[in-house]
């Protein structure tokens, strides 16, 4: 991945492979996923990687602006970010234009401006499903929580603002872990039991968008809802959330 792109082209899963033997966990990566799309590591790759891999939520960006409203956002707050969403929706989708989406997402400008969106909405969802989501984060209030930690550029996003915007978005998602000491990859589908659209990689504080050889997916399935667990106490559990 050179080092200015933002998102990259579709690379070999060979290119995630270290020199030598590799462990495991890389080998069962590989054996479940054929393909890799690297997003460049400034703290929004998360953000990135979801609105590039699954562009199929249209009608929900359309109302997304009312329930930017009913949390409190004034509509000039985010009304450009919005069309410059729309916009890049409208041009393509990653399946039929892959070279259009490359490019809008290598101008900088236009890919923030989708980062930013983004984050606003999964404030807003957050903060208008405050009886449910004020359980799992450890800032003073939930507002503030957004206002520090979600909203701002650049802030690694937790496990529950994943299941916020999977949730404003309707988009079902497999994150493939390679965290941990434990010889086997662990799998988990958000929220729990859908047939996810968007896999991604995470790795070192870090997300990839990967994909999976066809034929495999369905046993990727079973195994992730058997290995579902638990995450650490600093985000909250996804059996929990879900």
């Amino acid at each position: 991945m050179e080092d200015c792109s933002l998102v990259s082209c579709i690379e070999d899963i060979s290119s995630l492979l270290p020199e030598g033997t590799p462990s495991p966990k890389y080998q069962d990566l590989a054996r479940q996923f054929s393909a890799v799309r690297k997003v460049y590591g400034d703290g929004n790759c998360f953000y990135r990687a979801i609105f590039f891999a699954h562009l199929e939520f249209k009608d929900q960006i359309i109302q997304s602006g009312k329930v930017l409203i009913s949390a409190g956002f004034e509509e000039a707050s985010f009304d450009h970010l919005q069309s410059t969403v729309l916009h890049v929706v409208d041009q393509c989708t990653a399946a039929e234009h892959e070279d259009v989406l490359l490019r809008l997402f290598n101008e900088q400008i236009i890919s923030n401006s989708v980062v930013q969106f983004l984050r606003l909405l999964t404030s807003a969802h957050l903060q208008t499903h405050e009886d449910f989501f004020c359980n799992f984060v450890e800032a003073p209030d939930l507002k503030v929580y957004c206002r520090q930690d979600v909203e701002v550029m650049a802030m690694e996003c937790d496990h529950v603002d994943i299941l916020a915007l999977s949730q404003a978005l309707d988009v079902g998602i497999h994150i493939v872990s390679m965290e941990g000491n434990e010889q086997q990859l662990a799998h988990h589908i958000i929220p729990e039991g859908v047939d996810p659209s968007v896999h991604l990689l995470y790795q070192m504080s870090h997300y990839n968008i990967l994909y999976p050889r066809t034929c495999l997916r369905s046993s990727s399935r079973s195994t992730s809802r058997a290995s579902a667990a638990c995450l650490n106490h600093e985000s909250c559990c996804f059996s929990l959330l879900l």
